[in-house]
């Protein structure tokens, strides 16, 4: 059967993620998702780029970090990729993590859950009914848009509390680094807990895979490492790696079964078996990232094609 899926589209260069945007669609993806942190090319400039080469996969963010920009900014940047590609953002924003938005930016990190409920309160209103006049806690925002957009508005979630502020208001909640049972036990009762108390659906629950189709176990190990070193450094992640059954978090120490729990790696009939297997895991939707791998450089290729393969059923 089909699924839905989408790929983590970024590469070294802006053309470069165009192209894999590009390849995306063709593929038959759902959703080409960018991150953004640290110098990484700000995700709506590329998807409005993208909009004039591409006709029907949706756009993502995952995530944008909502402490560095005042709602407005990102209404601005989102209206501007809704015009050229209508109804195909998804908006996904989070509060990111005390050492990247105190130590790093040099903001305040005060009350992230308060925080992000009255962000994603402005941008709903503002992207779905074309106006808002809030004033919260933490924000303020007075805005009229010439006519609403199709723009939805999603969150990440970790831990337990914003899985539920994910059910209760957003119209998604992102996972990351998640591994599956964790998704299934912890992430997803959470998330119908708090659609229940809001009187509404659960919105779809989007887990973040990181995925390559290779026969070389220990080359995707070796690369795993040098991109997730840092989660379990991180105290909501390592929470969260403790809560699904992983102890040596705590440590800070990212584990080759913690790798394995989390990136989907082998020949292309294992890793197909492994993705059809998400949505028994409580995964509405896979955000795919391809792991390069020194050893094989067509790896990312063959996760493409395997990608398109599943997601067309």
């Amino acid at each position: 059967m089909p699924q839905t899926i989408g790929v983590h589209a970024t590469a070294a260069t802006v053309r470069e993620t165009i192209a894999n945007i590009e390849l995306a669609e063709r593929e038959g993806l759902a959703t080409a998702w960018l991150t953004s942190g640290g110098a990484a090319p700000d995700p709506l400039a590329v998807f409005t780029a993208a909009a004039l080469s591409t006709s029907r996969i949706a756009f993502g963010t995952s995530v944008i970090p909502t402490f560095p920009r005042h709602p407005i900014a990102l209404v601005q940047g989102a209206v501007a990729v809704d015009e050229l590609a209508p109804g195909r953002l998804r908006l996904g924003i989070g509060p990111s993590h005390k050492p990247m938005i105190e130590g790093v930016l040099g903001l305040n990190f005060d009350r992230p859950l308060e925080h992000l409920r009255e962000y994603i309160t402005v941008l709903r209103e503002a992207l779905q009914q074309g106006k808002t006049d809030f004033v919260g806690k933490r924000i303020t925002a007075h805005l009229q848009l010439p006519a609403p957009t199709g723009v939805r508005v999603l969150a990440s979630a970790l831990r337990p509390n914003a899985f539920r502020l994910c059910g209760e208001i957003a119209e998604g909640a992102i996972s990351w680094v998640c591994p599956l049972p964790y998704i299934r036990d912890v992430a997803a009762p959470a998330l119908r807990e708090g659609a229940a108390a809001a009187g509404r659906a659960a919105p779809p629950l989007v887990a973040h895979v990181p995925v390559v189709v290779t026969d070389d176990a220990e080359g995707v190990r070796a690369s795993a490492r040098q991109r997730l070193f840092i989660y379990p450094r991180l105290p909501f992640y390592s929470a969260m790696f403790q809560d699904a059954g992983f102890p040596e978090a705590a440590d800070g120490e990212l584990s080759d079964r913690m790798i394995d729990s989390i990136v989907i790696h082998g020949s292309a009939e294992q890793v197909k078996a492994r993705l059809r297997e998400a949505p028994s895991f409580a995964a509405d939707e896979v955000l795919a990232m391809p792991v390069p791998v020194a050893s094989d450089p067509d790896a990312i290729a063959r996760t493409y094609a395997v990608l398109g393969e599943v997601a067309r059923g």
